[in-house]
């Protein structure tokens, strides 16, 4: 462990309670609905789900048939996840004879013209994210946006700051203070961050259909391409990588810096958009013909977060508001778990969150940039090689080597989580994963593969199959009177809302997309 972070850790422990603990969890799970038989559902988004442009806990992401599941924050993981259950509970109540795919990968999805892109409405708000997946569309193809995610959003607790900031002995406003530590943590996610693929990564093998360029994959069976030692091919190029975001110098050494790199990707444009057009006759080709469309379009591991308000721009919630929790968006959905995301793996986020806010975090080099975006591109890839090594301050380090110590140091947190509430749920969480950096084999990445083999399964009826077995377990279950009441209501509430929006627009769309680009502080 470095000195930093265990001078660090021991000064917290030794302050009145726990000041870390009961940080606010929050989870996002994506998931494509398909029929019965695994084909890509293109029924519109089920109105007994309410409206996907209001509902505070059902929405879509890129696609009609891409749905996603938010949760409330809350500091307990038992309330996050009975609420998690409950919803899945309700949308399999709703959604008739579909299910929902398990894997972050799709199966079948056909052409990218029979992928349908998310309807919100008639609103302007509505339009407007149609029109930017339109755009996504345009530029990146229909069936990357097919692939699914879940996101870990964490806050650390009020109590946590005032005494980090005695601990960090900064004399700064607290409100500024907190910024800057959030980016800390930003920083050090970004130089350790290829640890959440390899240890959750779940997606190494993919249906054949999904990808033209087959070289450097191998053929599973006549149906399948996989790479042996890869821990997530939706952290690949495959993925979200694009060659007009690898050019993006996003800084991360603070809000300001942070928040004017975006703005200045928002604003730029880039040939290969401006060849798309934006706009022919009342026909919206994309947003704008930028790097970025919109801010949600850049893609990394880690997010800074605020609530942004109706119309509000994100960069703007951030500098108004401040960094109000960190979005990790490097989770393959967990096929062995029917939420997607597991205790285990969210107890081991929430402890690593904190070792790398308590760690040293220097600014970020061009140089170290380099290495961070190789390091994630490899580990993405080829993460279950044997004797694979990354890149560290100019010099190779085993990934094992380099694993073991950001585990030791998780550890060293989950020891002190668990030594407040007298269990020891954190540290077997850890162990857990530590483990899967000793037997690569042990990770869910490789546990596919090997479960593939045994079945004698091709991708597509492997993910099929565990479709299926988490659809049967939520239709087995029974809401709770008051649980049905509650999501009912919310549906109904969100389609009226829905209705009041479209009701009260009286700009025209062009008007209304000028004043949101044109936006200032």
């Amino acid at each position: 462990m470095s000195t930093i972070f265990e001078s660090r850790l021991r000064t917290l422990e030794g302050m009145a309670g726990c000041p870390y603990r009961n940080g606010l969890k929050g989870i996002e799970k994506e998931s494509l609905r398909v029929s019965a038989g695994g084909r890509l559902a293109t029924t519109p988004h089920p109105p007994k789900l309410g409206s996907a442009l209001t509902h505070p806990h059902i929405t879509t992401d890129y696609s009609e048939a891409l749905l996603e599941l938010i949760t409330p924050p809350y500091a307990e993981y038992e309330e996050l996840f009975r609420f998690m259950t409950d919803l899945h509970t309700f949308v399999y109540a709703n959604i008739d004879a579909e299910i929902l795919w398990a894997t972050s990968m799709p199966g079948n999805v056909g052409r990218d013209p029979d992928i349908p892109i998310a309807n919100y409405g008639s609103s302007n708000v509505g339009r407007m994210k149609t029109v930017y997946r339109i755009g996504l569309g345009n530029r990146y193809g229909r069936r990357m946006q097919t692939i699914a995610g879940a996101h870990f959003n964490y806050s650390f607790p009020e109590a946590f700051w005032k005494c980090f900031r005695i601990v960090c002995r900064d004399s700064n406003p607290l409100y500024d203070f907190i910024n800057q530590s959030y980016f800390a943590l930003i920083r050090n996610f970004q130089r350790t961050g290829w640890i959440i693929p390899y240890l959750f990564g779940a997606s190494t093998a993919l249906h054949n259909g999904f990808i033209d360029d087959t070289n450097g994959f191998k053929q599973f069976d006549k149906n399948t391409w996989f790479l042996p030692y890869a821990t997530s091919l939706r952290m690949s190029d495959v993925g979200y990588k694009n060659k007009a975001q690898a050019s993006l110098c996003i800084s991360y050494n603070n809000l300001d810096e942070y928040i004017s790199s975006l703005t200045r990707a928002i604003s730029s444009p880039y040939p290969d958009y401006e060849k798309i057009g934006v706009k022919e006759g009342d026909l919206y080709h994309q947003l704008n013909p930028n790097i970025l469309q919109i801010e949600n379009e850049f893609y990394s591991f880690v997010r800074p977060k605020n609530i942004a308000k109706t119309g509000e721009k994100p960069t703007h919630a951030l500098e108004r508001r401040g960094v109000r929790y960190v979005e990790i968006r490097a989770l393959d959905i967990n096929l062995f778990e029917p939420l997607g995301l597991g205790a285990s793996e969210s107890r081991f986020l929430e402890a690593y969150l904190i070792s790398a806010m308590l760690e040293d975090s220097p600014l970020v080099s061009d140089d170290e940039l380099t290495e961070i975006n190789y390091n994630q591109s490899l580990v993405a890839c080829r993460g279950r090689e044997p004797s694979l090594s990354l890149q560290r301050r100019g010099s190779q380090i085993a990934l094992t080597e380099w694993a073991t110590e950001i585990c030791n140091q998780v550890s060293a947190v989950a020891d002190y989580l668990d030594s407040v509430s007298g269990i020891t749920v954190y540290k077997e969480a850890v162990e857990r994963h530590i483990a899967a950096v000793k037997d690569p084999e042990m990770t869910p990445s490789a546990r596919v593969l090997a479960e593939m083999r045994a079945a004698g399964e091709s991708f597509i009826d492997f993910a099929l199959r565990k479709s299926r077995e988490h659809a049967e377990w939520f239709r087995n279950r029974e809401l709770a009177p008051e649980k049905l009441d509650y999501f009912n209501h919310a549906a109904q509430a969100s389609l009226d809302e829905q209705l009041e929006i479209e009701q009260r627009d009286n700009t025209d769309f062009d008007t209304y997309l000028e004043r949101y680009f044109s936006q200032v502080i």
